[in-house]
């Protein structure tokens, strides 16, 4: 550096420090020590001296967390470590049947808790190299999230840079993005305001919030983030045997956690508080939907595991649903992609559980059938999860004799094609296939991510492609290249922004970055796989799981086109009623004409083959686990390795492990393959056993 440079780099890294000092006191600690106007004078010269030497301008400075260039679009991470849903309780004794499980697989070893509110907001997953924040991504399925970093620096209550010392130089950190009741309200009051209407709920507004392209939004609408779990940490810091352990060191190192959290060593310590916490909860700032009651050794939940879904260590206590009475209103109907009319109750609004509701689920007409609901009818509604309301009761002794009651419709609302019931079922459909109200559905969930995976089709683009008549059927999406200078014209939104305390408010056009972005997702998604098509196309019955057991077995849609029920269900997991569906579906002259279509278009219709592990493999069959830094593998390139020779790669060790490969800093996991006896191998140890298999 410079001599010159050195007297302003000090200066700035002083403001930084103390910058960072008071957005940990302000939004960690809810402690702050000085006054707005004060802040503002700090971070006023700290920009100017940005400014004045450009060349001292980091990633990590507070300066720098908003970004002054919208998005054309989000990237998809996929999580090295899954981010599992929790599985729910809702009374004292599923509680302690949950404790009963844990202790049968721990023995008699000491056993204690960690219970958290559990904020009804959006997870999320921040991943810290090097003490600076890298990347952020939403939670998504679980497996694969969209790539928020953008929007995530944004947050004030998420540090740039960690505090403190001895962190991890890889750290993920799982949580949760809320909106404060308070920011919340005075967002919507300056909506209103604006004569814009207020969004209904804090948890989908800030589901929206995460969504916004243009990271300057997100800044203005105060959202703030709570750490309450972890992914992958390389190395894992020693001496952190437990969950608790570890929350200490992420205060430590400046992040926000919960000052809520409570530890208890036995069931009933936790079943009290769960009682007393109830009264408690409504006094936060932000919305909690109950509890998390978590394992807190460690050791003890690489012991339990998870399923394929949730975690066998931890479990949330929901308390019952609040309700409210109003008044019925009107029913209208819904058409899904398969053509389902569902009924929808129009109320009197009415505040529940710290939202106005206006709308609420019948489900069927079934359950219409089983209330007895007429116009004009009290009702009570509830929030299922607390988060979709809907209609549970009715009253009908204060009802108006003269009201009339709901029936289904004879026509379908839509289109006005005749429906029908279905066979032995409660659903009422629309029989048309080219009802306009399907069409859209359908092509929203072709699109989606756990079907074609187009990058850039989200659900505005597809109303706007449908309702242009851009896009009649599937294979149109991949002729729309000709009709790019159409596209770039077509208005996708209107997109606001606060301004000196005004909402500006601008049309938004595809562009020729959008455009270019969607012609090129959709280019990407003409060499999917065939299960990814087969999951993609609304067969009834047909999810992704059986879409890629039918797609590995008979490898082409040509094959698949000519194979009867028998041949079907010779598919393990395919039973008579998907067999029947499949083949309904590809024997219909417009099942047949989709496909001819979309294979004129160019898609793929084929499956690739899965490798077979190579003969003789001495992985075939096995259990490994992977921990530590290696020197010649990623974690991905190894992982995949084992697979592809025919073993399981598993991410705890228990009895059932038959190797564990270590690296560098390889903690826990090595310790206990040590105590249950299990072989441990270094990395030539590894290459040594696997031997010329690896070239097979």
């Amino acid at each position: 550096m410079a001599r010159s440079e050195r007297g302003p780099a000090e200066r700035i890294e002083s403001l930084r420090a103390e910058i960072r000092r008071h957005d940990h006191l302000y939004y960690v600690e809810n402690e702050p020590e000085i006054s707005d106007e004060h802040y503002d004078r700090v971070m006023r010269e700290l920009r100017e001296l940005e400014a004045a030497h450009p060349a001292l301008v980091t990633a990590d400075s507070p300066t720098q967390r908003v970004s002054e260039r919208p998005l054309d679009g989000f990237a998809h991470v996929t999580h090295r470590v899954p981010m599992l849903s929790i599985d729910n309780t809702y009374s004292p004794a599923e509680v302690r049947e949950f404790d009963a499980r844990v202790r049968r697989v721990i023995d008699d070893q000491p056993l204690a808790y960690v219970v958290d509110p559990k904020i009804d907001g959006v997870a999320v997953s921040l991943r810290y190299e090097g003490g600076v924040l890298k990347l952020g991504a939403t939670r998504g399925d679980g497996e694969r999230g969209d790539d928020v970093t953008q929007n995530l620096r944004a947050l004030r209550s998420v540090p740039l840079k960690l505090s403190g010392k001895d962190w991890p130089e890889a750290l993920e950190v799982r949580g949760e993005v809320y909106w404060p009741r308070a920011a919340f309200e005075r967002h919507n009051q300056q909506r209103a305001q604006a004569g814009e209407p207020p969004f209904a709920n804090p948890r989908n507004a800030t589901a929206g919030t995460l969504k916004q392209l243009d990271a300057r939004l997100v800044a203005t609408r105060g959202l703030a983030f709570c750490a309450h779990g972890f992914g992958v940490i390389e190395p894992f810091p020693k001496k952190v045997e437990t969950h608790s352990g570890l929350i200490e060191r992420f205060r430590a190192w400046g992040l926000p956690t919960s000052p809520h959290t409570r530890r208890f060593d036995d069931i009933d310590a936790v079943i009290a508080f769960v009682a007393e916490w109830d009264g408690r909860r409504r006094g936060l700032g932000y919305d909690t939907d109950g509890l998390v009651i978590k394992v807190d050794r460690l050791e003890q939940r690489e012991r339990l595991g998870a399923t394929s879904k949730s975690p066998r260590w931890c479990i949330a206590y929901k308390y019952a649903a609040e309700q409210a009475q109003t008044t019925l209103l009107s029913v209208t109907f819904q058409v899904g992609k398969l053509g389902t009319i569902t009924p929808v109750a129009n109320l009197d609004p009415v505040l529940l559980a710290g939202t106005t509701v206006r709308r609420a689920t019948l489900h069927n007409f079934e359950q219409v059938r089983r209330l007895d609901l007429h116009v004009g009818d009290r009702v009570t509604i509830e929030k299922a999860g607390e988060i979709i309301p809907q209609v549970v009761a009715v009253d009908a002794a204060a009802r108006n004799p003269r009201v009339e009651p709901v029936t289904p419709p004879q026509r379908c609302p839509e289109c006005g094609a005749a429906v029908a019931q279905d066979e032995g079922g409660v659903y009422l459909r629309c029989t048309s296939e080219f009802c306009p109200a399907q069409w859209v559905e359908r092509l929203r969930f072709f699109c989606g991510r756990d079907q074609m995976d187009i990058e850039g089709v989200g659900e505005a683009v597809v109303e706007r492609l449908a309702a242009e008549g851009l896009v009649k059927s599937f294979a149109d999406l991949f002729r729309l290249e000709p009709r790019r200078e159409q596209i770039e014209k077509l208005t996708l939104a209107t997109q606001e922004r606060e301004e000196g305390g005004e909402i500006k408010r601008t049309a938004v056009t595809f562009g020729k970055k959008r455009t270019e972005s969607l012609l090129r997702g959709i280019d990407a998604a003409r060499a999917r796989p065939l299960a990814r098509l087969l999951a993609a196309l609304g067969i009834r019955h047909v999810g992704s799981t059986t879409a890629e057991l039918i797609a590995d077995h008979f490898g082409a849609i040509d094959a698949l086109v000519e194979a009867d029920e028998t041949a079907l269900q010779a598919i393990e997991g395919v039973g008579p009623e998907v067999a029947k569906s499949v083949r309904s579906w590809f024997q219909s002259p417009r099942g047949r004409q989709i496909v001819d279509d979309l294979k004129a278009g160019g898609v793929n219709t084929t499956q690739p083959r899965k490798a077979r592990p190579a003969v003789g493999s001495p992985l075939s069959g096995k259990t490994v686990v992977v921990t530590g830094t290696l020197a010649r593998y990623s974690r991905k390139e190894i992982e995949d390795l084992i697979k592809g020779l025919g073993g399981k790669a598993a991410g705890s060790v228990s009895k059932k492990t038959d190797y564990v490969v270590v690296g560098a800093e390889a903690g826990s996991k090595a310790d206990k393959a040590r105590e249950l006896g299990i072989r441990i191998l270094d990395e030539d140890a590894f290459d040594e056993l696997i031997g010329d298999h690896r070239k097979s």
